[in-house]
């Protein structure tokens, strides 16, 4: 059973987190329907969010909400990717970002269609719908900066600078993720590296970009999985968490 709350909650942390980020923008997009699009795409992932937490609360039980998950629990008790929690930066490292982590969930919920638990195969099919235009959404802005002009290609190959560091961490399973996948609850990461690869590759050959040197995991930073985060997440929550804090009992 805790095997299942810890990958619930994984799932749950990423699309959460990711969501907040993606919603600071709300208001700042670098035009009307793309600031519509962003903030749409964090709604997306909030519902996400909630329907693992919703899931997660019902095993954990003793009151549990999915509230109390969201914004009850400490940094160290996250188990979000570092990717998700990185700092928005300009409209191309944002862009990065979910393109990055989009591929990722593309590829993770279609292993997870065939999950062994019948509500993570259920969410899955239904977020596997939303996840497909956040791909293509943001496939579609990685090619136009990295092929547009040349401060957009600087500003497109800067984010791939900052962010590429953080990718391997989504291959590399945490014990849960290990043994989430023996009991066919959810899938082995470490099989998902080659295709998300070759993807990513396959649109940055079309965005007049490389991939990064392949250093065997070398660099990667990781952490997050496991609870050991950067300071950027105690910043996200301090936001995130202010109201359910000051004003105990709010409810989404």
């Amino acid at each position: 059973m805790n095997v299942l709350i810890d990958y619930t909650l994984h799932l749950a942390d990423n699309s959460l987190i990711l969501a907040q980020r993606n919603s600071e923008w709300c208001g700042h997009g670098p035009a009307l329907e793309q600031d519509i699009a962003i903030t749409n795409i964090s709604l997306d992932l909030i519902g996400q969010a909630r329907f693992f937490y919703q899931y997660s609360a019902t095993l954990i039980g003793n009151e549990a909400t999915e509230d109390s998950l969201a914004y009850l629990r400490t940094e160290r008790e996250y188990r979000n990717c570092l990717l998700v929690e990185q700092p928005n930066g300009d409209w191309a490292q944002t862009i990065l970002r979910q393109f990055f982590f989009s591929q990722y969930q593309f590829l993770l919920f279609q292993h997870l269609q065939d999950s062994n638990d019948e509500q993570i195969a259920a969410i899955s099919v239904k977020t596997l719908k939303e996840v497909s235009y956040h791909l293509r959404w943001s496939s579609e802005w990685v090619i136009r900066l990295g092929d547009g002009t040349d401060e957009s290609h600087k500003r497109i190959m800067k984010a791939i600078d900052e962010l590429w560091m953080y990718t391997g961490e989504m291959f590399q399973p945490a014990s849960y993720e290990l043994q989430a996948a023996e009991e066919r609850i959810g899938t082995d990461v470490s099989s998902l590296k080659e295709p998300w690869t070759n993807s990513v590759n396959d649109i940055f050959q079309r965005a007049t970009l490389t991939l990064p040197p392949d250093r065997n995991g070398k660099f990667f930073q990781t952490g997050g999985k496991d609870g050991k985060h950067t300071e950027h997440l105690g910043y996200i929550l301090s936001d995130l968490q202010y109201m359910q804090r000051t004003y105990p009992g709010n409810e989404w």
